[in-house]
């Protein structure tokens, strides 16, 4: 009796999990999307009002180095906008941001998306090699320290990552630029590619490879180390898993224990954290561009800031947030599709 009790008991939890599953996973993502549609409104309100308590200017900064009277820089504030109230400027802000217009820019007197479009190139070919460099690196180098704990290499690796991590990033690339473009003339000293250039093909393709060996060192001397601490945490748990002692027994190698048993377990808190710092690296890009005069979003930001244009620091300043808001929304649903007890939850 407390048999078929018991089996039908399971059978009705079985049948009851599946749109359960389904529904709760639905729920999941809105939930999620939700909270990442709140956190781009706070960014919104946060664009707006915080660049106006700055420090400068903006009319004084296009003024500077002109004969130019108060009296037209009070004919400029109007047309720019900053006599309106507070609140009228930003419902400007806010209504052409719906439209899809960021503004326009006063340094560069252009449309900040025009601005915005031509610059993300070059990031997102900084930040991504930098990226796929870093994922690589730091996984492959975590999950051999991980499997050789306590060993020479283990000590030296981690230790080594360590030191780059706690290195503030600007500093780091200072010190490559100063050594390498500066004293040893190896490679170019910042930009994309050498002024005037003509070249065409694989000479251009060079030439930009050689400008982007010293950014992409400094930011992926920075990130590898996340991935390859978390890498090495995550195995160490996974080697003193029954699962390995039976993959042991049954005449595994330690290579073949490691590579299809032990390291895709440890993989899933490295996924989440590889989405998590992409959106912060495209971020974190602003003090590698500005060090190498890298022509992308984070060198436009630096100057934007010099000015102050509020335009385009609004604008920029949305992209970088919106990427890394992007980012951590795909990094929640991924987990919940690797990892069993978040789905059964």
């Amino acid at each position: 009796m407390s048999s078929t009790l018991g089996t039908q008991d399971l059978s009705a939890g079985l049948a009851s999990d599946e749109p359960r599953g389904g529904s709760t996973w639905l729920g999941y993502a809105l939930r999620k999307a939700g909270a990442a549609l709140i956190s781009l409104v706070m960014v919104v309100l946060l664009g707006f009002f915080a660049f106006r308590i700055l420090p400068g200017d903006p009319v004084r900064s296009l003024a500077a180095g002109r004969q130019v009277s108060e009296q037209q820089m009070d004919i400029l504030r109007e047309q720019l906008g900053f006599n309106d109230p507070l609140l009228v400027q930003f419902w400007g802000y806010l209504t052409g941001l719906l439209r899809g217009d960021l503004g326009y820019s006063y340094t560069y007197n252009e449309p900040v998306l025009d601005l915005i479009g031509t610059r993300l190139g070059p990031t997102l070919l900084l930040t991504g090699t930098a990226a796929l460099l870093s994922v690589i690196l730091g996984l492959w180098l975590g999950q051999k320290a991980a499997w050789r704990r306590g060993s020479l290499f283990d000590k030296a690796q981690t230790g080594l990552a360590l030191v780059f991590w706690s290195v503030p990033t600007f500093w780091l690339g200072l010190i490559l630029l100063l050594t390498f473009a500066g004293g040893l003339q190896w490679f170019p000293t910042g930009g994309l590619l050498t002024a005037g250039t003509t070249a065409t093909g694989f000479p251009l393709i060079w030439d930009a490879a050689r400008h982007m060996v010293l950014p992409v060192v400094t930011m992926v001397a920075v990130v590898y180390a996340q991935y390859l601490m978390v890498m090495r945490a995550s195995l160490l748990e996974e080697m003193t898993s029954d699962y390995l002692l039976t993959a042991r027994a049954k005449g595994l190698t330690e290579d073949e224990v490691r590579r299809r048993h032990a390291v895709p377990n440890a993989l899933l808190p490295t996924v989440t954290l590889i989405f998590l710092t992409l959106g912060g690296l495209v971020g974190g890009a602003v003090t590698v561009e500005t060090v190498f005069s890298w022509p992308g979003l984070g060198y436009l930001t630096f100057q934007a800031l010099s000015a102050p244009d509020y335009p385009l620091l609004q604008g920029t300043f949305v992209v970088f947030s919106s990427i890394v808001i992007l980012m951590n929304f795909f990094a929640d649903l991924i987990y919940r599709v690797l990892d069993p007890r978040l789905r059964s939850a």
